[in-house]
């Protein structure tokens, strides 16, 4: 991979996380990402589901704050984001995933309908939807995310995903 492929997908990681978009990652983009998934299945803030989802936001924000954010400023720029979190994301992806855990488990519980081993495609998609995946590539995420191609997409194939599209190789890897 060359220079301007990684520094294109460390723009499109961070901007995954900048839910606002004002160039810095911080605790509301967390907290509008959870707020944006309750929305989209109907469940509300104060339920169990809800509480989970604030909870896994909070966390996730916060292992991400411990990576990041050199500054202690509550807040990850760019720069901190591709220095400090790129690189850890390159090295232990799997280590990130596990600080997102609580969070993807939460979302999981709000799309899934009950049956199954877990949400469905049409589920997931919306979930990638409403966090910013533009909707034709939700589509095709959710699809390739379905691994056993049972219909379901489990916790399991979720992380290992999400361990995948954070495990971005530096160009000179």
């Amino acid at each position: 991979m060359d220079s301007a492929e990684y520094e294109r997908k460390i723009a499109a990681r961070f901007a995954t996380f900048d839910q606002d978009g004002n160039g810095y990652i911080d605790r509301e983009d967390f907290s509008a990402a959870a707020r944006a998934v309750l929305a989209e299945f109907g469940t509300t803030a104060r339920s169990e589901h809800g509480q989970s989802v604030f909870a896994g936001a909070e966390a996730f924000w916060q292992g991400m704050a411990g990576i990041a954010d050199v500054d202690g400023d509550q807040r990850v720029t760019r720069e901190e984001f591709i220095t400090g979190a790129a690189k850890r994301l390159r090295d232990s992806p799997h280590r990130f995933a596990e600080i997102a855990r609580p969070f993807l488990h939460a979302v999981i519980a709000v799309a899934w309908d009950g049956a199954g081993a877990g949400p469905t495609r049409e589920a997931a998609a919306r979930v990638l939807r409403v966090l910013g995946t533009a909707a034709e590539l939700a589509e095709e995420v959710a699809r390739v995310l379905d691994a056993d191609g049972d219909g379901r997409i489990s916790e399991e194939e979720i992380l290992a995903a999400f361990a995948g599209y954070c495990g971005v190789e530096a160009p000179d890897a």
